[in-house]
């Protein structure tokens, strides 16, 4: 692990996301992270477009009395941002998998969201001794058929590259439509959504997320998100706490509805005035309720 000097240009956001950028290097990529607090450790795993700056108001309440470790995934945020690179599920899980061993992060608890639930619940499958507690939020980790048609435009080829990349509309339409209350996304907060994707080349991984959905058993992550999938039943008995946005388009209640059915003794908060990014909606809601969350299934602190 390495601490060097953030090069990243944090203008018109400093004050959203003032934590301090910590860095490790995986096949030749710097894989952008941060450490915040001590005491049980939280790992929060974003999804897509979006990067550890969605976690920044849930960051600063829960450092507080917890080492909360927040990744960018490559392609993402402050991490690299390769053009050959393979951007799948295995590959963003098995990055998760790295940065724990490096920081032999024990005792955790998976906060996960869009991609997040996905890629988080692959690396919990694959190292379970390591994972504890789940708070997993408009999110899936398992096969589903639907496909909005608003994310199915964006897999049209050359139509979908011109889209996402050439024109922005995945993150700019997301500032739009993935949240209930537009006045709470200060100009603040949209500079530091889009920052990181101000190019071509800086939004290849959005990209490749869409691309990377799998609907068929053709699909190269379609048998990564089965062995997923086979294997959630592990955790059943495990605490685990569902927070849904109830005007989700893209992850409706229906995923929600297959999580409680997986997993019968979740507790669920259900939140029928927020959106996909439930922690611009609704964080006042949502963070008392992680708490007594927390509270009702205590951990104690590793070094």
């Amino acid at each position: 692990m390495t601490k060097l000097p953030d090069n990243h240009r944090r203008t018109g956001f400093a004050d959203e996301y003032p934590f301090e950028s910590r860095y490790l290097e995986i096949s030749g990529n710097r894989y952008h992270y941060l450490d915040e607090g001590s005491g049980p450790v939280l790992l929060l795993v974003h999804g897509n477009p979006t990067w550890s700056f969605a976690w920044r108001t849930w960051i600063t309440e829960l450092a507080r009395d917890h080492r909360v470790i927040a990744m960018d995934h490559i392609g993402c945020g402050f991490s690299d941002k390769p053009q050959k690179y393979d951007y799948c599920l295995k590959q963003h899980a098995e990055n998760v998998l790295k940065l724990i061993d490096a920081l032999d992060l024990q005792n955790i608890t998976l906060v996960a969201h869009d991609w997040g639930g996905a890629i988080g619940m692959t690396a919990a499958t694959n190292r379970p001794d390591r994972f504890v507690r789940f708070v997993l939020s408009n999110t899936a980790a398992f096969r589903s058929r639907q496909l909005p048609w608003r994310i199915a435009i964006c897999r049209i080829p050359f139509l979908g590259a011109l889209a996402v990349r050439g024109l922005n509309l995945f993150c700019r339409l997301a500032l739009r439509l993935a949240v209930v209350d537009r006045q709470r996304l200060t100009a603040a907060v949209r500079r530091g959504y889009l920052a990181p994707y101000d190019s071509w080349d800086h939004r290849v991984a959005i990209l490749r997320f869409v691309q990377d959905i799998p609907l068929s058993p053709r699909h190269p992550s379609y048998q990564e998100l089965v062995k997923t999938e086979e294997r959630l039943a592990q955790f059943r008995d495990h605490p685990i706490l569902l927070v849904w946005g109830e005007r989700d388009w893209c992850f409706t209640t229906a995923f929600l509805d297959e999580f409680e059915a997986r997993f019968p003794d979740a507790e669920t908060l259900r939140l029928p005035d927020a959106g996909h990014y439930v922690f611009e909606d609704a964080p006042e809601l949502i963070l008392p309720r992680i708490r007594e969350f927390f509270g009702n299934h205590p951990l104690q602190a590793t070094v």
